[in-house]
């Protein structure tokens, strides 16, 4: 009777999976339809509806197994007798990994946190399996001696071009030998002893489409992407040629909108991207292509496979602590960890709700790789003995609602409630000061370059950053300024920009308090300069570039732009990696590239 009970609920949750994964292959295999019809805002709006998609299909399963079996506590050997037929399920699953982190979702809405270990669900998982079985053809091999160089190209791009015509694959492919030659030493070798492997499928994200292979060569392998264009005339382009992991890592940046990719194989797949680009864990990639929740799940497995090998304590992240926020980290990992407080400084006048949903704001928006993605979670267990004391106050004193503790003695626990956790970057206000200290002022002029564009390309995407203080923006690995502090954002619709009234009398002038009225939602951009950049080094070098936004009119014409449907084009790659900029040729046209 057991037997056949746990067949049946393996069999909803299993079918609860299908369901999620039929549903997201259709949106995500609709993406190649709406570029070709440079559909751009549906393309967003699709985007926003397969984030939920996952939820919504967990929510549906938990409801029908809650329903249908009347579940109001764990039976044991039930459980363990489940888990065990639903693996018998995924032997031959093309999906397994992913089917698996389902069944977490499922199980961990239906009982609490002290059932959450391998005997009922997939802390552990068996999807390595697949590495010892025959690997999906995810790839096509081309040898170029066959037809020569030219022409193995020119099939490259027209098996990827859907029912568009290229304007003129012949010019995009000379560029793109000449920017091979030029830039993939390892590629400068006979013809007969090259080869290329080119992923079966297309990665489409906002309005640029993306091929993505390796080049394989007696002096060793070179990955690269093809960044191509919709002229919105009726004919695609190649806009750029991308020939190292760095830069290939950049596109894939964890402040990217996700690809849409249709690949039913996201094992195989990931393990392709990784050999491409190895300093991108999987969690990072199961999150690019759309498989956030699984990249959850594999960041958590790595997380905890990194406790077990460290020893560090967790402790207060550097930089000026944050009024709505309290954030940790571990020096041995690059994340941190943010809370929110129970109570606020006054003058946030919002609450814990308002947070949780600007932070839900910037997962389904287009982030225009200036907004850092988190990872949200509930009931986190830590080993309480890796938290210095200092932590421990902190989170004590800002915190205690969400702040319990199980176990005692050195197997005690911390549990925490609900934390996000984003990749740890340096405060930019750091970041500055180590390069006043050091009279680097490169740094300083590339950093407020970064900080600049950063706010433009926000606002430019209808996000309003709120606190643009220097301190909730970070510096990357790669030097680029991400914006993540999100408790003050808006969009451009709700906030009224003003020039700001100049003092004309004696009491105008020294008054403690602005004498004129401001209502909430009212922005002064010109304080930009004395708030957020008051020091005279770092405002030199933000006036080189910007010092349009430090004028109300900018901001005003940002606001309509968006309000007519405008937005600026922000390319996933350096503006000078583009074809049209590239000395060998001058193709100037009409860009529709990537938001």
């Amino acid at each position: 009777m057991k037997d056949e009970l746990a067949l049946t609920i393996a069999n909803k949750i299993i079918n609860g999976f299908e369901r999620h994964f039929a549903i997201f292959t259709e949106i995500t295999q609709s993406a190649r339809n709406r570029f070709q019809q440079c559909q751009w805002n549906e393309i967003h709006r699709s985007a926003r509806a397969r984030t939920n998609f996952y939820d919504e299909r967990v929510k549906e399963t938990f409801n029908e197994i809650k329903d249908d079996f009347n579940i109001c506590s764990l039976d044991d050997a039930l459980w363990q007798r489940i888990k065990a037929v639903y693996s018998d399920l995924l032997i031959n699953h093309k999906q397994p990994e992913l089917a698996e982190t389902f069944y977490n979702s499922v199980f961990c809405h239906l009982f609490e946190r002290k059932y959450y270990h391998n005997d009922y669900i997939y802390v552990e998982s068996t999807a390595h399996r697949l590495d010892d079985k025959t690997q999906p053809e995810i790839y096509t091999s081309y040898q170029p001696k066959e037809l020569g160089l030219k022409q193995t190209i020119c099939d490259i791009m027209n098996s990827h071009r859907t029912v568009i015509p290229f304007e003129d694959l012949d010019r995009d492919v000379d560029a793109l030998i000449n920017t091979f030659r030029r830039k993939a030493h390892k590629t400068r070798v006979k013809l007969e002893d090259l080869k290329f492997d080119i992923l079966n499928f297309t990665f489409y994200r906002n309005k640029g489409a993306y091929l993505i292979g390796r080049v394989l060569s007696p002096a060793g392998e070179t990955p690269f992407i093809i960044a191509v264009l919709n002229n919105e005339k009726g004919g695609l382009y190649i806009d750029a040629l991308l020939t190292s992991s760095e830069s290939m890592a950049v596109v894939f940046g964890f402040a990217r909108a996700y690809f849409f990719v249709d690949c039913e194989h996201p094992y195989a797949l990931v393990n392709f991207l990784q050999g491409l680009m190895p300093h991108k864990t999987k969690a990072d990639l199961y999150s690019a292509i759309g498989f956030h929740k699984q990249g959850k799940t594999q960041f958590y497995r790595d997380f905890l496979n990194h406790l077990d090998s460290s020893n560090d304590q967790f402790e207060l992240a550097a930089g000026i602590k944050g009024m709505v926020m309290s954030v940790f980290t571990l020096p041995s990992y690059p994340y941190v960890f943010k809370i929110i407080k129970d109570k606020f400084s006054p003058s946030k006048n919002i609450t814990k709700k308002d947070v949780k949903g600007k932070y839900r704001l910037v997962k389904l928006h287009d982030r225009v790789g200036r907004m850092a993605d988190t990872m949200e979670y509930s009931e986190v267990a830590f080993p309480k003995s890796r938290f210095n004391e200092e932590l421990l106050a902190e989170l004590q004193k800002v915190a205690p609602s969400i702040i319990r503790y199980e176990g005692e003695g050195e197997d005690e626990l911390i549990i925490i409630e609900h934390l996000y956790i984003e990749r740890r970057m340096v405060p930019l206000n750091l970041y500055l000061m180590d390069a006043l200290k050091n009279k680097a002022q490169q740094k300083i002029d590339d950093a407020l370059f970064g900080y600049g564009q950063a706010i433009k390309q926000l606002i430019s995407a209808d996000i309003f950053p709120g606190d643009m203080l220097l301190k909730n923006f970070g510096v990357t690995r790669h030097g680029r300024v991400i914006f993540y502090d999100y408790d003050e954002i808006a969009y451009m619709n709700e906030i009224n920009f003003r020039v700001k009234p100049k003092a004309v009398t004696e009491e105008q002038l020294y008054a403690a308090e602005p004498w004129y009225s401001v209502m909430p939602g009212d922005m002064f951009p010109e304080e930009l300069a004395t708030f957020a950049l008051a020091n005279p080094n770092y405002l030199k070098a933000f006036k080189i570039h910007h010092e349009d936004l430090l004028t109300a009119a900018y901001w005003q014409q940002c606001q309509q732009d968006v309000a007519n449907g405008i937005y600026k084009d922000v390319f996933p790659y350096p503006d000078k990696f583009r074809f049209c900029n590239l000395s060998f040729g001058s193709i100037k046209r009409q860009t529709a590239t990537e938001n």
